[in-house]
């Protein structure tokens, strides 16, 4: 790369002892800036490492002379000799340590105002003022890494697809708006006045209909967009690593995917994860650990209760046993010197999930100690203690509720318990498939069912017959797989048949009008020699965050946006003009204020 007559020979970061006694040309920023009786020592740093550079008036008085107004950011270039730093400077925490460079030609390309924040090293900075000056903020070798870690991400993707015979296709931007479970990002057309295209949030129809042209193998690390409310692991544009097979069972798109788990883990880490990576049913997870996406770093596993509680005298859990509900209970090991306001925190906590009360035993060495074991006869009590493997020092928690309520505030439990006693490892990585989830999903508001992933997943063969007469019953040939407490990625086999994919749609109330109005193409498509076919999606923010330990995926992302979807740098969405709208056949109508 050469500018103005200088051509670069190495990156700051890529001077090593070998290169001692040459002729280097650098490109970068000043980082550092110190005067050493009369010689000017200056880091200078881009996005491969840094590298001390000398300026000695003995050699050039004219660039010491410049050298003496250089601050931080400026960005240079220089030339000049690598030479070993004097005895007792050597820096072992720089791959650069051993050397420095002595100038003898120095350009400064730019000047930079005082910085807003900063970039030198980690601080603790507002995050919209981050985003504001993200150029600024991608600086740091912190967010400097992680974007080569995304890169080595992705490219180890690439490249593992490649060997296994998958094709990179591009699917369109601009597309049809269809019901997938979020809010779509819509965008007026002006040649079709009054008609909205849709930003797609994921390209499933797009890659079904791949496997119908015969194409077989399908992947794309692609852009998707949902327009709902934001949270740390939440964007309104985000990216998936997307694809699809034909002629495929669950076991081989779990065997691809794990490749590709596998492959990222080695390039960006160097560590080895071990497929195959462990499998639970949707049921037994549940059942186990209260989630879907189960955190199998520690125990601290879920207890039915049920049966017991059907005969207690405990009337709060006798009604909802014996109406339909579920009681569970939680062990919450050597946690019986909780004191009553950690108790009240948690409860608190089960709150948020609907729980109605958190009911609670201290098992001590010759008692129980809690409001509620006097509702109890003596047997009860034993073999809950028996059902929960208590012993001395530990502390029960229970709820009884609807199966979502309790599956969700013991699930929350458990993990804020493992929290508070430090049950979870951070430095392991636990990889869990769970499959077999159930089809559809009771809309207790709607009375009527929805699909538990989208309307175009595959029931089990052999439940086909239960579809219209019991579809309750009817599990879906779905898989997600889940990385420490967090699903990173989903799929399913498909609907290749008309027929059932129109039952399906029958089922979830969508009519024959509305599915061939938003789905036509597909049914159609259908019906002209369709493929069994399945794929899976990761999200590939998602993934590298916990790569990278990071808790929000904003910090493994270029330029991402608050959470408020607002882009800070930019200052988008914005207003556009008059023209603009008018053009659309667009106005903008003020809300009513009550």
């Amino acid at each position: 790369m050469a500018v103005d007559s200088l051509e670069r020979t190495h990156y700051c970061g890529d001077v090593r002892a070998d290169d001692i006694g040459k002729s280097v040309t650098l490109f970068g920023w000043v980082q550092n800036w110190r005067d050493h009786g009369g010689i000017i020592f200056i880091d200078l740093k881009d996005r491969e490492g840094l590298v001390q550079i000398v300026f000695d008036p003995s050699v050039s008085e004219e660039n010491h002379k410049i050298a003496s107004s250089l601050r931080s950011q400026y960005c240079i270039g220089i030339k000049g000799l690598v030479r070993h730093r004097p005895e007792g400077t050597v820096n072992k925490n720089l791959k650069t340590g051993e050397t420095e460079v002595v100038v003898d030609t120095l350009k400064v390309f730019s000047e930079s105002l005082p910085l807003p924040f900063p970039v030198e090293e980690y601080i603790n900075v507002n995050e919209e003022l981050r985003l504001k000056y993200r150029y600024l903020d991608l600086r740091k070798p912190k967010m400097q890494h992680n974007l080569k870690t995304r890169y080595k991400a992705t490219f180890a993707v690439r490249k593992y697809l490649d060997s296994e015979g998958f094709l990179d296709i591009e699917t369109p931007m601009l597309t049809k708006s269809t019901p997938e479970g979020a809010r779509d990002f819509l965008v007026p057309s002006r040649l079709s006045q009054g008609k909205f295209y849709a930003l797609p949030q994921s390209p499933q129809l797009f890659k079904q209909l791949l496997m119908v042209s015969g194409l077989d193998r399908y992947y794309q690390i692609t852009k998707c967009f949902r327009d709902e409310d934001l949270r740390a692991d939440r964007q309104p544009e985000f990216t998936q690593i997307d694809l699809e097979m034909s002629f495929v069972s669950e076991e081989d798109v779990m065997r691809i995917t794990e490749g590709i788990i596998e492959s990222v883990f080695k390039e960006t880490l160097g560590i080895d994860v071990k497929p195959p990576f462990k499998r639970l049913k949707y049921d037994e997870a549940m059942d186990r650990f209260g989630s879907d996406k189960p955190d199998m770093r520690f125990g601290l596993e879920l207890k039915n209760i049920t049966d017991i509680a059907k005969n207690t005298g405990f009337k709060v859990f006798n009604s909802v046993a014996n109406s339909g509900g579920l009681v569970y209970g939680l062990n919450a090991e050597g946690c019986g010197s909780f004191s009553r306001k950690e108790i009240d925190d948690l409860t608190k906590l089960t709150a948020v999930y609907g729980a109605k009360g958190l009911a609670w035993i201290k098992v001590k060495e010759n008692e129980l100690q809690s409001p509620i074991v006097k509702f109890f006869a003596d047997e009860e009590m034993k073999n809950i203690i028996e059902k929960l493997n208590a012993k001395p020092g530990d502390l029960l928690f229970f709820v009884a509720d609807k199966p979502k309520v309790v599956y969700d505030s013991l699930g929350a439990l458990r993990l804020e318990i493992a929290r508070k006693k430090g049950l979870i490892n951070d430095d392991e990585f636990n990889f869990v498939w769970i499959t077999d989830f159930p089809l559809f999903e009771w809309n207790e508001d709607e009375n009527r069912y929805d699909a538990m992933h989208h309307p175009f997943t595959s029931p089990h063969e052999e439940e086909l017959k239960f579809l219209e007469t019991d579809p309750g019953r009817v599990r879906a040939r779905a898989y997600d797989i889940t990385l420490n407490g967090v699903e990173i990625g989903g799929g399913s086999i498909r609907i290749h048949r008309s027929d059932v994919q129109e039952k399906m749609f029958k089922i979830l109330k969508i009519s024959d009008e509305d599915a061939r109005l938003k789905f036509g193409f597909l049914i159609d498509a259908l019906k002209f020699g369709a493929p069994p076919h399945g794929g899976l999606a990761i999200g590939l923010d998602r993934l590298v965050a916990i790569i990278l330990k990071e808790e929000s995926i904003r910090d493994v992302m270029a330029f991402p946006k608050t959470q408020k979807g607002i882009c800070m740098l930019t200052d988008a969405p914005n207003y556009v003009e008059e023209k603009q709208l008018s053009e659309l056949s667009l106005r903008i109508m003020k809300k009513k204020t009550k």
